[in-house]
């Protein structure tokens, strides 16, 4: 597992998730569920509890420990959860590829976080997990996020319709890539929760 902890601006870092992220995950999710929901799925109200986020963490970690995500939050000078960014689908073999999911809290919007994040996450999934590739894929009018994407240098590949049921529908995505490295493969990558 990737363990370090990364400083992306003097009052927010990017760690490991952990279960004792629950209830500022919870405030957090909560505090922004308006502002997200045109880019998020609509979920029941136990979702944005504590024990809903114990619940989804537990799944999560277990992921983890299994290689199939790598998880992170941004959390801010008290150590409170103010956003979260992971790599899912983690596949290796002859793809060594994942799929890349954010989200900032309302609070920390505009601030450059999220490009910050997905430039480190990049390098670490090149660098510690020893990926080719990470994808990722906004809605049509996600721009804000599209921008991230290109600043860190993802390139749309593809659109895909009827993509990802968000906010009550079914959604076309842009979809976005980012190759890490051409090189060989040099062995088997260390899975995300070795």
């Amino acid at each position: 597992m990737i363990t370090d902890i990364h400083r992306l601006d003097p009052e927010v870092r990017l760690r490991p998730v952990t279960e004792a992220d629950a209830a500022s995950l919870a405030a957090a999710l909560t505090r922004s569920r308006t502002y997200m929901s045109r880019w998020e799925p609509r979920r029941p109200d136990a979702f944005y509890t504590e024990q809903g986020q114990r619940e989804r963490l537990a799944e999560l970690l277990a992921d983890r420990e299994a290689g199939r995500v790598m998880a992170w939050v941004l959390a801010d000078e008290e150590d409170r959860a103010v956003g979260g960014f992971n790599l899912n689908a983690v596949v290796l073999g002859s793809f060594h590829s994942a799929t890349l999911g954010y989200w900032v809290d309302v609070t920390c919007a505009g601030r450059g976080l999220a490009t910050a994040a997905v430039r480190l996450i990049c390098d670490l999934a090149r660098d510690e997990l020893r990926l080719h590739r990470v994808e990722a894929g906004t809605v049509l009018d996600n721009v804000a996020s599209q921008r991230v994407l290109t600043k860190c240098g993802f390139e749309q590949f593809g659109l895909a319709p009827r993509y990802m049921h968000i906010d009550g529908e079914w959604r076309d995505h842009r979809l976005f890539q980012r190759i890490l490295h051409d090189g060989p493969r040099t062995g088997e990558p260390a899975a995300p929760g070795a």
